[in-house]
């Protein structure tokens, strides 16, 4: 796609969005009487840009890999009428400056792979529908999080979000307990639709989970993904499991904890016969501006099969290099700490997030040696509107993939 159609095609779609939407109100009986929610715009536009510099140093490649990327996310939202509402949302990726980067499209293999190939596509387009606070329906293409996004997230951190054609239904029965059930047919994956890895389609995706927020224990949460994606029969899987999460007031301090245990076997068109467990230990303090965490993930395997997470924002976990995007055939075990500091004061140090985390990685199946890995993060909000943020991954392997330095600067404006 050239420069010049991807920014026309972007425009078409916004004006096509805007207009059908226009359409559709106009089209509706004016209201007899105007309350403070008729008064509000039916139609609210929004702009979200986002630029980011990437750089990545990888070993056993002849070339660096330098990224400058915007992404511009633009899109309407309806206001409520009898609960139901409206988003249409188009996101346009481009590369500024020279390709000295694989987006994993454009053939540049002598470089390391960022995923944030140019494209501009439908991002999201869905009509929802919510009542009492006790339902909220949505069918279209969405973005979808569940919990921490470990087994099912829309990847916010790439330029390209991860997006799902379903149907997505919470009910909330009380206070405490709410259950989701979602349908997907398509998966639109970070790779753009130019990637033959880059949609999934076809599938029978069921995603499938009840929380519960138990006085003092915290919140439990059950759930059962199976996924049926007949692009990547590999990655077709079923996931049983449940999760804890919580917090303690000690004093001045707040105990913090989280406890996940599942188990996933081969489920659809998937060739393999195999059972895998996941297991997730996180303890951890909060004492002022400081929270510290400790955790230990396992994701088990059997030399031939792991435990993999194909739809998760999987950039959170394992590491910031993104060496265990696919979890290796002999398992992952991950021993990690992180420090996140928040400070109060002075002023200028107000809104900004100091992070620090270090990864140690060995294989569930012979304790085979992977290697470590830091992270470092420095983020800065200045209201509502912008943000800053300077990131850093260092890999140092021990004989799995190849030491990695990956440096980000990203700047944001939301509107």
């Amino acid at each position: 796609m050239s420069l010049l159609n991807g920014p026309i095609k972007f425009s078409l779609i916004c004006a096509v969005a805007i207009f059908s939407e226009q359409a559709a109100f106009a089209e509706s009986d004016p209201a007899p009487a105007e309350t403070k929610s008729e008064a509000e715009s039916p139609i609210k536009p929004y702009v979200d840009v986002r630029y980011r510099l990437e750089t990545v140093d990888q070993a056993g490649l002849p070339r660096d890999a330098t990224a400058s990327t915007l992404r511009i996310k633009a899109g309407i939202e309806t206001a409520e009428w009898n609960g139901f509402s409206a988003k249409v949302e188009g996101e346009a990726i481009t590369n500024i400056g020279a390709d000295r980067f694989n987006d994993t499209v454009n053939g540049r293999t002598q470089f390391p792979v960022v995923a944030d190939p140019s494209d501009v596509v439908l991002n999201q387009a869905y009509v929802r529908w919510r009542h009492n606070n006790s339902i909220d329906a949505k069918v279209g293409r969405q973005t979808v999080n569940l919990d921490n996004q470990r087994w099912i997230g829309s990847v916010g951190w790439r330029q390209n979000d991860q997006t799902m054609d379903a149907v997505l239904a919470t009910v909330t029965a009380t206070k405490r307990l709410s259950a989701t059930y979602g349908y997907s047919w398509r998966v639109q994956r970070i790779f753009g639709p130019d990637s033959p890895k880059g949609t999934f389609r076809n599938n029978n995706v069921h995603l499938i989970r009840a929380s519960y927020d138990a006085p003092v224990a915290g919140r439990i949460t059950a759930y059962s993904y199976l996924l049926d994606v007949p692009d990547a029969p590999g990655v077709s899987s079923q996931t049983f499991g449940v999760r804890l999460a919580g917090k303690q007031d000690i004093g001045g301090a707040k105990l913090l904890y989280a406890a996940e245990y599942a188990q996933q076997s081969d489920y659809g068109p998937n060739p393999a016969n195999f059972r895998h467990g996941y297991l997730l230990l996180e303890p951890g303090l909060s004492v002022g501006p400081v929270t510290a965490k400790i955790g230990l993930e396992r994701l088990e395997g059997d030399g031939t099969t792991a435990l993999q997470t194909p739809l998760a924002t999987l950039h959170k976990f394992n590491g910031w290099a993104d060496k265990f995007l696919n979890t290796p055939a002999n398992g992952l075990r991950d021993i990690y700490g992180d420090l996140v500091i928040k400070p109060d004061g002075p002023d200028w140090l107000k809104g900004t997030t100091f992070r620090a985390l270090y990864h140690d990685y060995r294989s569930t199946r012979g304790n085979l040696d992977y290697g470590q890995e830091w992270n470092f993060l420095i983020a800065r909000s200045f209201g509502k509107h912008v943000s800053v943020s300077l990131k850093y991954a260092d890999y140092d392997s021990a004989g799995f993939g190849a030491d990695t330095q990956k440096f980000w600067f990203t700047t944001q404006f939301k509107f």
